[in-house]
């Protein structure tokens, strides 16, 4: 039986991704056993109770689990970063995502950088107990492989995937810019605001479609700020995966000024709904597709010309170059699965 492991996923991205992973794998008909976070409670209701088990996000209750049913799988795949407490006798796999595991922004309060120092010293401290790591682009691989060196990298896979969204056929809202993203500092949503009202004052034009939910009440009130002062910016709050597809379809442009992605899953969505991509000239946005314009995130200046330069000139259209590789996980845990039975 493989082990999926998912404690300290239950939100963003890495839900929405967790969510299609168990899809497919119960869509295979794989035998799997789930480790899921309390706080997902709700979900995942149509899975036995015999195959699933919902902890409190714990170091201690983690490690408890793994003492407890060591011998029990044999497959274990760990979706939330973190390698096992104990170094079990099958074969282990480690998806990570998190990329300020590794790097850390400049752009994060000083709680959130302690928060991250200590996770990254926990990552680390675990990573010797699974025998591959399992990445989303090829950047990611290398900037792993630069944190832990001793890794081999053959032992760190890249393995892509995401499910595809259902976009209506609609038609572009003329110089429309959508960023779908939460509000931690990092996504640098602050300069990127100052950028656009900015730019709209410039050449008045434009539209800025964000998703700042009640969980950023700070930055929520400045957009709230803006708005009532008159700029075009609309804010969606927290929305559903799956709604988003009539709001990327709308949109002709999606902007990223995002300082730090281990993926940025929006980008590829936005390319597979035909908006042009508009973002920060970093390496998480060159492995994933050739964008049609690219800006400093650190600069409100450059930022602001990237707004300016897509309204106004025939900017190249988006190349993507990362595709859903679901079929392939789904195939390297079956592999595994039989051959340590």
């Amino acid at each position: 039986m493989i082990l999926l492991d998912s404690l300290y996923i239950n939100n963003s991205g890495g839900k929405v991704l967790l969510d299609y992973l168990v899809q497919e794998v119960e869509k295979a008909g794989l035998e799997v056993f789930y480790l899921f976070d309390e706080r997902c409670k709700k979900d995942f209701g149509d899975i036995p109770s015999s195959r699933k088990i919902y902890l409190k996000a714990s170091l201690l209750k983690r490690h408890q689990f793994y003492k407890a049913h060591q011998t029990r799988f044999s497959t274990v795949l760990c979706f939330g970063n973190l390698a096992p407490s104990l170094k079990l006798k099958v074969p282990v796999y480690t998806y990570f995502h998190q990329r300020l595991f590794i790097e850390q922004s400049t752009n994060l309060s000083p709680k959130e950088k302690v928060i991250f120092r200590i996770k990254s010293l926990i990552f680390k401290w675990l990573a010797g107990n699974t025998d591959k790591m399992v990445v989303q682009t090829e950047s990611v691989k290398r900037s792993l492989h630069r944190a832990l060196p001793l890794l081999d990298q053959q032992n760190i896979i890249v393995v892509p995937f995401y499910r595809s969204l259902s976009y209506p056929e609609v038609e572009k809202d003329p110089k429309s810019f959508i960023y779908v993203s939460g509000g931690s500092i990092y996504k640098n949503h602050d300069l990127l605001l100052e950028a656009f009202t900015k730019f709209y004052d410039d050449c008045q034009t434009g539209k800025l479609v964000l998703t700042i939910s009640k969980d950023s009440p700070i930055l929520a009130e400045k957009i709230m700020k803006f708005q009532n002062m008159g700029y075009p910016i609309v804010n969606l709050g927290f929305i559903n995966h799956s709604e988003l597809g009539l709001h990327y379809a709308k949109a002709e442009f999606s902007v990223y000024p995002s300082k730090s992605e281990s993926f940025g899953l929006g980008i590829l969505e936005a390319i597979e709904a035909d908006c042009k991509i508009i973002g920060s000239d970093m390496d998480y946005l060159h492995a994933v597709c050739k964008p049609s314009l690219t800006f400093d995130p650190d600069e409100i200046s450059s930022i602001q010309q990237g707004f300016k330069q897509a309204v106004t000139e025939n900017i190249k259209e988006t190349e993507q170059i990362v595709y859903n590789q679901i079929e392939y996980l789904i195939q390297i845990l079956k592999q595994s699965n039989n051959e340590n039975q």
